[in-house]
C-alpha cells in the first residue's frame, strides 16, 4: 500500500510539474530586464509598466472583463432555468435525451463552435464585434452552468418542497426560499466556471471577432505571432494571477455556503 501511495504521489507531481512549468518559466521571465527568454540579466517590471501604459491593451482587458462578467452573469441565469426544466422533465428518455443535447455542446470542438457562430452570424446580418462574442460565450457557457446545477438539484429531497407547500407557500416562496438557497453552492460553481470559460476561451472568440474588437486572448495570439515580446509574458502573468484570485474567491464561497443553514418557509 505505502509503495502505491508513493507511486500516486510522485505521478501527481509529475502531472503537476508538467502542467505548471511552462506557466513559471513564462511568469519568470517577465521579470527580465535583458527583453529575452533566455539568460536572465536582472529584475524589472519595465514590461508591467508597458502594459499598463497601453491605453490599446487596456481597452482589450476591459472588453474580455465585461464579455466575461455579462456572458458569466446572463448563461447562469438561464442555465439555472435550463437546469430547473429538465430536472422537472418525468420521462426518463427525454430527460436524458436534454442532457444529452446539453452535453454535446460541451465536447463538440471549439474550431466547430466558433465556425457555426460565424457563419450563422453572417446569415443573420449581425455584425461582428462585441454582441457576436457576447451571445457566442453565452451560448457555450449555458450548459456548463447545467450541468454544475442540476446534480444539486437531484440531491434535494423532495420531502422539502412538499413541507414547503403544506406550509401554504407558493410556488414562487418555494423557488425562492428553498430550491435557490439548496442549490446556491452550484449556481457559484457554474458562474465561476463559465468566467473562467470565458476569460480563457480563444478558439470561439477568434471566429466571432471583428474589426476593432477583440479580447485578452485573441490579442495575445496575434502578439506572439508578430516575434517574442516579454510585454506578452508580463500580460500572460496577471491573467494568471486574475485567475487564481478568481480560485481563492470561489473557494471562500463554496466554503461558506456548505455551512449549515436552517430550510424554511417565510411567510
Amino acid at each position: 500500500m505505502k509503495k502505491k501511495f508513493k507511486l500516486s504521489n510522485l505521478y501527481l507531481i509529475l502531472v503537476f510539474a508538467i502542467l505548471y512549468a511552462p506557466i513559471f518559466y513564462l511568469m519568470f521571465y517577465s521579470f527580465n530586464a535583458s527583453g529575452t527568454m533566455h539568460n536572465f540579466d536582472g529584475f524589472t517590471l519595465e514590461w508591467y509598466k508597458e502594459v499598463f501604459a497601453d491605453t490599446r491593451l487596456l481597452i482589450i482587458v476591459l472588453n474580455t472583463l465585461v464579455i466575461a462578467l455579462l456572458s458569466a452573469l446572463i448563461s447562469t441565469v438561464l442555465g439555472v432555468f435550463g437546469a430547473l426544466a429538465i430536472h422537472e422533465v418525468k420521462k426518463r428518455r427525454t430527460k436524458n435525451t436534454l442532457l444529452s443535447l446539453n452535453n454535446i455542446l460541451i465536447v463538440s470542438p471549439d474550431v466547430i463552435i466558433g465556425a457555426s457562430f460565424l457563419i450563422m452570424f453572417t446569415i443573420i446580418g449581425i455584425k461582428l464585434g462585441f454582441v457576436s462574442v457576447l451571445l457566442s460565450h453565452i451560448a457555450f457557457s449555458v450548459p456548463i452552468v447545467v450541468i454544475m446545477v442540476l446534480p444539486k438539484l437531484q440531491e434535494m429531497s423532495p420531502t422539502l418542497i412538499d413541507a414547503a407547500r403544506d406550509l401554504g407557500a407558493s410556488q414562487w416562496n418555494v423557488l425562492t426560499k428553498v430550491i435557490l438557497p439548496f442549490i446556491t453552492p452550484g449556481i457559484f460553481a457554474g458562474f465561476f466556471m463559465a468566467l473562467t470559460y470565458s476569460l480563457d476561451d480563444f478558439a470561439v472568440t477568434f471566429f466571432v471577432t471583428g474589426n476593432g474588437f477583440s479580447t485578452l486572448s485573441v490579442e495575445i495570439y496575434s502578439m506572439a505571432r508578430q516575434g517574442i515580446s516579454l510585454t506578452i509574458n508580463a500580460l500572460s502573468t496577471l491573467l494568471f494571477l486574475f485567475t487564481i484570485l478568481l480560485v481563492i474567491g470561489y473557494y471562500f464561497i463554496t466554503q461558506r455556503s456548505a455551512r449549515p443553514q436552517k430550510m424554511g418557509v417565510r411567510e
